[in-house]
């Protein structure tokens, strides 16, 4: 037996997985237990006792721990860039020999995190350049044995922004890097700031903000970001903060001088907040957008695998099949970094050991599951007493009729989503064509900004009668308009643009889901359902009790607990 265990440490987005001759048995961010800190990136010691537990394993058991990260990577460009950046750069180099010493430590002390002997565990450390555990994560679970261009981009790993790579079989061969300062993420990342939303892993919010503005920015855009010409896309020089170290401001104050005073956090968002972000988001499709027609005609294949943070936005990925000539494409449920432990993980498999066998990712239910003894317990804890039915399958019925009646509900079922996607899961679920849900649950339970859209959960079979782009998104990647006679008809998960975040349910990877939608359709006509994360500004839930307490704490109507409903006074 093979035994490979998969870490991004140390990083945010730490996680881990467990391969088992080459298959994919679990893999959870480290956000989800322990101390529950969004985009943790502590070494992943929760997430690591679970997989080995929940699989009947000992840390004696691991042959391999593959780590996403290769600090030997790219040290050409880094020297470069110290001898360029020296004030910056020495402090940039002391960081990195604490990481390196933070991270050896790590691997020296897992047999006392794991309660196991020493002298019994014999695992060989794999490190795995970052970009490339990226591609890998996307190109290996996708199916695609012919020829596939991988493509990965966010802010930076091992000093890399971005990387293509030629895949094939089980190989995959790197065509090019783009390194450090040039990062699209990080050009987001800084106007996010810029705009008042300087929270790690606040982009997401920009894109939402964007359909409200006009591209009245984008000639300051351009300047930020130039045309490429015939490579790969660049930031000009001077826009961008040389440290660029998490939590910091990345923007410079020539930004400052080209766009006037940034927007405090608390201030109110005026229209040149709107007209920003959408000049953000027209300049970052666009040069998304030009890297990727490249990649297409350099490696002259159809198929594409994609990871990476800037995966993660799905207005771009909606125009990859329109724009860019790939017509098949795989997107990593996990792309922000927590999907880098598989792919550091499958790495090693293939390339590592030399194996050729392929696992398949068909569905993203990889995290922790609880039995219906955990639910009662904690039902029973929180003194609370719910209705029982006979089976999840009950369950799903009943939760039809109470969203059909109006309710608003926790829906916590199965194994807990891998990536960012609450999938039909760990979910907040409602009727999406009440005029007022949006705003409702907006302020009332996710207590969030009211701008912020819901995603729709529709039938895989009926996505097409609602939507223009004939698409399957099960992992919740895409942003697609509805047709233009559904345009008004779905308030509550339609953006101010026409556009919904696509999120396909089918009834081999998920039933229990597929079979609520298929009873909410009975009652409202309409095989789709709102579905939000399952969380209140927090980590998505993850035990029962943490379920629970989000039903409590807010405004939610109901609770479905597998086989088990709660339901407050005045619900349906």
């Amino acid at each position: 037996m093979s035994v490979i265990l998969g870490l991004n440490a140390h990083h945010p987005d730490a996680a881990a997985c467990l391969l088992i001759d080459g298959r994919l048995v679990g893999a959870v961010a480290e956000e989800r237990l322990g101390h529950r800190e969004k985009h943790s990136a502590a070494f992943p010691k929760h997430a690591i006792r679970w997989l080995l537990e929940d699989n009947g394993l000992r840390l004696r058991d691991v042959r391999h721990v593959a780590v996403a990260r290769n600090p030997y990577a790219n040290i050409g460009a880094k020297l470069r860039h110290l001898l360029r950046n020296p004030t910056t750069g020495l402090p940039a180099v002391r960081r990195f020999l604490h990481r390196q010493s933070t991270s050896a430590a790590s691997l020296r002390d897992l047999p006392r995190l794991c309660d196991e002997d020493p002298a019994r565990v014999q695992f060989k450390p794999y490190p795995v350049e970052h970009h490339l555990a990226h591609i890998a994560s996307a190109y290996y679970p996708s199916g695609f044995e012919a020829l596939t261009a991988g493509f990965s981009y966010d802010g930076s790993g091992d000093f890399a922004s971005a990387m293509l790579a030629r895949c094939e079989g089980a190989r995959i061969a790197v065509q090019a890097r783009v390194t450090l300062p040039h990062s699209l993420k990080h050009f987001y990342t800084a106007l996010s700031q810029f705009i008042g939303f300087y929270g790690f892993g606040e982009e997401y919010k920009v894109m939402g903000l964007a359909p409200y503005g006009q591209d009245r920015f984008a000639a300051e855009m351009a300047q930020i970001i130039p045309d490429s010409g015939p490579g790969l896309f660049q930031i000009a020089p001077g826009w961008l903060r040389a440290d660029v170290r998490l939590h910091k401001r990345l923007y410079s104050s020539r930004i400052i001088d080209l766009l006037g005073p940034p927007r405090p956090r608390d201030a109110p968002i005026t229209q040149r907040e709107k007209d920003i972000a959408r000049s953000v988001q027209v300049r970052f499709e666009g040069a998304a957008l030009h890297t990727l027609k490249m990649a297409r005609n350099n490696i002259g294949a159809p198929r594409l695998a994609l990871a990476g943070g800037c995966g993660l936005n799905g207005v771009m990925n909606a125009r990859i099949p329109r724009d860019t000539g790939f017509t098949n494409s795989y997107h990593q449920p996990a792309s922000a970094d927590d999907g880098t432990a598989l792919g550091a993980a499958l790495h090693c498999w293939h390339t590592g050991l030399g194996r050729a066998e392929r696992f398949t990712m068909r569905h993203a239910f990889w995290g922790p599951g609880y039995s219906d003894d955990a639910i009662r317990s904690a039902l029973a804890n929180a003194g609370l007493r719910a209705e029982a039915l006979t089976s999840p399958e009950a369950a799903a019925q009943r939760a039809a009729n109470l969203i059909a009646g109006g309710a608003v509900i926790g829906w916590y079922q199965g194994r807990a989503e891998w990536g960012p996607r609450a999938l039909g899961n760990r979910s907040i679920l409602a009727n999406p064509a009440i005029p007022d849900m949006k705003a409702t649950i907006n302020a009332r339970i996710k207590r969030r900004e009211s701008f912020r859209p819901f995603a729709p959960s529709v039938l895989a079979e009926d996505a097409a009668k609602y939507f223009e782009q004939d698409l399957q998104s099960p992992f919740m990647m895409h942003v697609v308009k509805f047709r233009a006679q559904w345009q008004g008809r779905f308030p509550a998960v339609t953006h101010v643009d026409g556009t919904g975040r696509l999120h396909t349910v089918d009834a081999e990877t998920n039933p229990l889901f597929h079979r609520l939608i298929a009873a909410l359709k009975v009652h409202t006509g309409h095989g789709m359902v709102l579905n939000t994360s399952f969380n209140e500004n927090e980590p998505i839930v993850d035990r029962p009790e943490q379920a629970i307490a989000c039903y409590l704490r807010t405004d939610l109507d109901a609770l479905v607990l597998g086989r088990h409903v709660l339901v407050k006074r005045g619900g349906t």
